[in-house]
């Protein structure tokens, strides 16, 4: 039997890549902490639903202390704050030569290399949305860049194998060599998601509030500049153009603006999960987790992040009960960005 792919978190993310390979042939095994959703993919329950393709599969699924052996690719995709425990979790099943791919949101990619070693880890970008519904249902809302990459920029026999294998999920799938690009770059993207889940606006509406328009601007060049001091070039995706907004280019910013929003109006998924982990599952978002390292970065450059620890303190308030989703939230926010 082939050497399975290991799905380490099978949401929104992990579910849909998963369920896509195991479509197109490949052995999959589907790890989650969730019984019911396991128990789905195992009897063949999984419903992949949207736009983008509706259809059912199953396969393999395991609840991660029933995971035996030692596998060479582990695919995590788990939400940033459960970066750490679900590395440490898989790391006793990760071969000598095997690697952990990140498929998440964040710069989740430093934290597994601590952990698993940087020859056992490699970058991935994935901007595409989804949104895990039920046990067993998860939505496809709209295709978006997928990126994969070696830490080190090389091109490797296993990173090009990863993106042919990445290609029977997405057939557009890049190999890059700058993937930590693709990462700041959605650092910037990103910020402005988090920022719209401070409302109920849609991201396509929060893009192309006129009262948004100065935070947005603001964050995105605050969350970049730590990327220049880091000499990372951001790269763009998707409609967004980092190098106009770091160059403060009007032109560009503002028709950068008008891509991204039709991006997202274009999208089944009009709000960020950011959003609907506060709203509808009323749960910790990974907010605090995905800017730690942006900040922690700013820190060791001297540079401060007002508006992004502003965000981080606003968004930690709403999961308390604290405070309500909506304008005066964003508001709050803006009053930061305007002092900049």
């Amino acid at each position: 039997m082939a050497e399975p792919v290991v799905i380490w978190g099978s949401g929104a993310i992990g579910g849909t890549i998963g369920a896509f390979l195991r479509r197109a042939g490949h052995e999959v095994l589907f790890v989650d902490v969730v019984p019911e959703h396991v128990a789905a993919i195992r009897e063949g329950r999984l419903h992949i639903e949207g736009p983008v393709a509706d259809f059912n599969i199953g396969g393999p699924a395991v609840l991660p202390e029933e995971v035996q052996g030692r596998h060479k690719l582990i695919v995590l995709a788990v939400k940033a704050h459960h970066t750490e425990a679900a590395t440490r979790a898989l790391a006793p099943h990760l071969a000598d030569d095997g690697a952990v791919l990140s498929c998440q949101n964040g710069l989740n990619e430093l934290t597994i290399a601590e952990i698993v070693g940087r020859q056992r880890t490699i970058g991935a970008f994935v901007n595409f949305y989804a949104d895990y519904l039920a046990p067993g249902h998860i939505s496809y809302a709209k295709r978006g860049a997928v990126v994969v990459g070696e830490l080190d920029g090389q091109r490797t026999p296993r990173l090009e194998a990863l993106h042919t294998l990445l290609r029977d999920f997405d057939p557009d799938a890049v190999l890059s060599d700058n993937v930590f690009g693709y990462l700041w770059g959605k650092a910037g993207y990103g910020s402005i998601l988090k920022a719209s889940a401070l409302t109920d606006d849609t991201i396509a509406d929060f893009i192309a509030s006129p009262a948004r328009q100065v935070l947005i601007r603001r964050l995105v060049q605050e969350i970049l500049a730590v990327a220049a001091a880091e000499r990372v070039t951001p790269l763009g995706f998707d409609g967004f153009d980092p190098i106009g907004f770091m160059q403060g280019d009007e032109a560009a910013i503002r028709a950068s603006m008008e891509k991204m929003e039709a991006f997202n109006r274009g999208s089944a998924k009009p709000r960020s999960g950011i959003w609907r982990d506060l709203a509808v599952r009323k749960r910790q978002t990974d907010v605090a987790a995905q800017l730690a390292p942006v900040r922690a970065a700013a820190r060791g450059h001297g540079l401060q992040t007002p508006i992004a620890d502003k965000l981080v303190q606003l968004i930690g308030e709403i999961e308390q009960g604290q405070r309500a989703i909506g304008p005066a939230a964003a508001d709050a926010l803006s009053q930061v960005a305007e002092q900049q």
